[in-house]
């Protein structure tokens, strides 16, 4: 795992210490086993933003903290320039950069998430976070899994849903897909 999750992984179990939260409880709040918790917080295992996302709003902490250690400072406005948002990158394959980090009190997490093509049809593993997600696709193809139903996004399709659903998505053929995903 990269540099980024070992450090998301030990702001977990700051975060936990601080507030003195038995590593039980965070799991079952994830849906994950004990163990696989553990592994997130060493930075072995990936934590998904959704996962973060839940604990963010669990126990009332920024999601831009755990991501990136970062307090939001920003309360009129927060421009993002090209290629400059603040990123995370989940595993080889997917990379979430934070379009608001910097804004305090978001409503919403805009993200621009880059996936790049797995060799098959290899598929990610479902997650699920309360709340929306809106999703834009900006270049390339993007199959998005919501429980058992297999959509395909093409370049300008979009698509919102229960993000309470178990759902995956993939880069469909050679190329990279890039996406714009709002999570509410």
């Amino acid at each position: 795992m990269g540099e980024s999750i070992k450090q998301i992984g030990q702001r977990l179990k700051g975060l936990r210490e601080v507030l003195d939260i038995p590593a039980e409880e965070v799991a079952e709040l994830c849906g994950v086993t004990l163990d696989h918790y553990l592994k997130m917080e060493e930075g072995e295992a990936d934590p998904s933003v959704y996962r973060l996302s839940k604990i963010s709003k669990r126990y009332g902490i920024a999601l831009d903290v755990l991501l990136f250690g970062e307090e939001p400072r920003m309360k009129g406005y927060f421009l993002t320039r090209k290629g400059q948002g603040l990123g995370v990158d989940r595993r080889k394959d997917y990379r979430y950069q934070s379009l608001a980090a910097g804004f305090r009190d978001r409503s919403v997490d805009p993200f621009l998430v880059t996936v790049d093509p797995l060799p098959g049809s290899a598929n990610h593993n479902k997650n699920s976070h309360e709340g929306q997600e809106f999703d834009f696709v900006l270049e390339g193809e993007l199959e998005i899994t919501i429980g058992e139903k297999v959509l395909t996004l093409h370049e300008g399709d979009s698509i919102y849903f229960d993000a309470s659903k178990p759902h995956c998505m993939r880069a469909v053929g050679e190329q990279q897909v890039k996406f714009v995903c709002i999570v509410i």
